[in-house]
């Protein structure tokens, strides 16, 4: 079944290359002309770290094995890179406090970070569940450490980050089981740390974006308090390979179309988990789920399963508000940095976490 996922999965992502390009369903703020294999082009802030993560010696990262995709450079670097040439420190955002430890998971400790914001009160303050990305292959904790950094000061909130078990060592659902104890986890010890127990949001991005709402539709099934709000950036919303962003954006960075079925592949077992709701949330009934925020880039393969899941939460009667950042390519909501429009999506996050603990 491993190599009929794999065979299955690519020629679809072949298919789409060859197929003509359709037209996105939104319009966009501009007519630039954009570059081949890719849906837009790239602002001036965005092009800088792309430019930096190609010197670096980034590849396409399904010409890599795994090993060396975890041993590659990040777009976090890259981001260094150009702070550096631009003369500025490269230290982490300041926070109030950070705290690093683990929590007890379905097959062992989860290493978790904990983020305190900058001049909060002593009151109880909510708390963030965030769900780093890296398609359930690549990345952890460190590498998306500009994000709940950026959040926690934003929203004046306390962020645990979390981690989970990574594929090929560990397949589907794995990672859910993991996300889905942590946020279990901030529910029975929000009080301990400072945190309200009863203003506990969600929030992903890519990978993380697809557990959070799974977190989300879990919470509404099994009569779990729900999450007051779900963020969800640039979400991964199925397997399916064939979207108008998909087929739009084969050559963009740093994440192609080709990337996809390299990440599905090894986390999936089958092309069934594919379609199993806990995994292709597009597939799920969202009645009744918590209130969203969906972020998408417009030079993103995974744009267009984004718009769609927000309309698809919208149809539900399920309160939503989506944006998506033009100029910009996956992974760039932790730039802000070097990237405007990363804070003006942070900012737009935080009014959607906001709304849910007023």
């Amino acid at each position: 079944m491993r190599s009929t996922f794999r065979l299955t999965a690519l020629a679809v992502a072949l298919g789409a290359l060859l197929g003509a390009c359709g037209s996105n369903p939104l319009q966009r703020d501009s007519a630039r002309a954009a570059p081949s294999g890719m849906s837009g082009k790239p602002d001036a802030q965005m092009q800088q770290v792309l430019g930096e993560l190609q010197a670096l010696g980034a590849k396409p990262l399904h010409t890599l094995t795994v090993q060396e995709a975890r041993k590659g450079p990040t777009p976090a670097d890259a981001v260094k890179q150009v702070l550096r040439k631009q003369g500025k420190s490269t230290a982490p955002m300041p926070v109030g406090k950070v705290a690093d430890g683990s929590i007890p998971g379905p097959a062992g400790a989860i290493p978790v970070r904990i983020y305190w914001p900058e001049g909060a009160s002593k009151a109880a303050l909510p708390v963030v569940l965030y769900i780093h990305g890296g398609g359930w292959v690549i990345a952890d904790i460190d590498t998306y450490d500009a994000t709940p950094r950026a959040l926690a000061n934003a929203a004046q909130a306390i962020v645990v980050s979390t981690h989970y078990r990574q594929a090929p060592e560990h397949k589907f659902p794995a990672a859910h089981e993991d996300t889905w104890a942590a946020y279990q986890w901030v529910l029975m010890h929000a009080a301990r740390f400072g945190g309200d127990p009863q203003r506990v949001a969600v929030a992903g991005e890519s990978a993380g974006g697809n557990m959070a709402a799974s977190i989300a539709l879990r919470a509404r099934d099994e009569k779990v308090q729900p999450p007051v709000h779900q963020l969800l950036v640039y979400p991964v919303a199925d397997a399916v390979i064939g979207s108008p962003s998909e087929k739009q954006n084969q050559q963009a960075a740093p994440l192609s179309t080709p990337d996809l079925p390299w990440f599905y592949d090894k986390y999936l077992e089958t092309p069934a988990d594919g379609a199993k709701p806990t995994f292709s949330i597009r597939n799920a009934d969202v009645r009744g789920v918590a209130p969203a925020t969906v972020i998408t880039a417009e030079i993103d393969p995974l744009r267009s399963e984004g718009e769609a899941y927000a309309k698809r939460l919208q149809s539900a009667g399920v309160p939503v508000q989506s944006r998506t950042f033009d100029g910009v390519t996956h992974e760039f909501f932790g730039m802000g940095a070097v990237v405007d429009k990363a804070k003006q999506a942070v900012e737009f996050g935080t009014e959607g976490l906001q709304s849910g603990w007023k």
